[in-house]
């Protein structure tokens, strides 16, 4: 996005990152709140035995249904809430309606390659991405080495997207 002021309807000024300019941040609330539902959020995660390496496993090897039930209704979840986000003409903090754009498949290649990169390195480890904090938090200190490959796999993946075939 380019340095541009943009409008909203609050009659403030939106600077080129997309914030208010009157925006100064989040408050000191905001982050307690953010931070007990992210608290909450991995004590359902580690209850629902989500982080639990053995029912990764028994996903992966199609021994239990509990990991793709779980998976199936965030997918709904997120489909209905993206549907009601559109419906209802959300805003966004800076006042600008929230549109999700249309992805271009192309090929399909990179997403194909990209999910199975994923998959592997989720089969691998045990551990998505998403619940490694849930996982650290419970007492399972190995998952730090996880979250600091995770970090660098995204890290390689931003300095070379540029010279990658998209």
């Amino acid at each position: 996005m380019n340095n541009t002021t943009l409008a909203v309807p609050s009659n403030r000024s939106v600077s080129g990152a997309g914030l208010p300019s009157a925006y100064a941040g989040p408050r000191v609330i905001e982050l307690v709140r953010y931070s007990l539902v992210g608290v909450f959020l991995g004590v359902v995660l580690v209850k629902t035995e989500v982080v639990s390496w053995y029912r990764i496993q028994e996903m992966f090897r199609f021994q239990s249904f509990h990991m793709y039930g779980v998976l199936g209704s965030a997918m709904l979840t997120a489909m209905l809430s993206v549907q009601l986000l559109q419906r209802l003409n959300a805003k966004a903090i800076t006042g600008q309606r929230i549109v999700i754009p249309h992805k271009q498949l192309g090929s399909g290649r990179r997403y194909w390659i990209g999910g199975m990169t994923f998959g592997v390195g989720w089969a691998f480890t045990g551990a998505c991405p998403g619940p490694l904090f849930a996982l650290v938090g419970s007492g399972s200190t190995v998952f730090l080495a996880v979250g600091l490959a995770a970090l660098m796999g995204t890290w390689t993946y931003g300095y070379l997207r540029p010279r990658l075939p998209h």
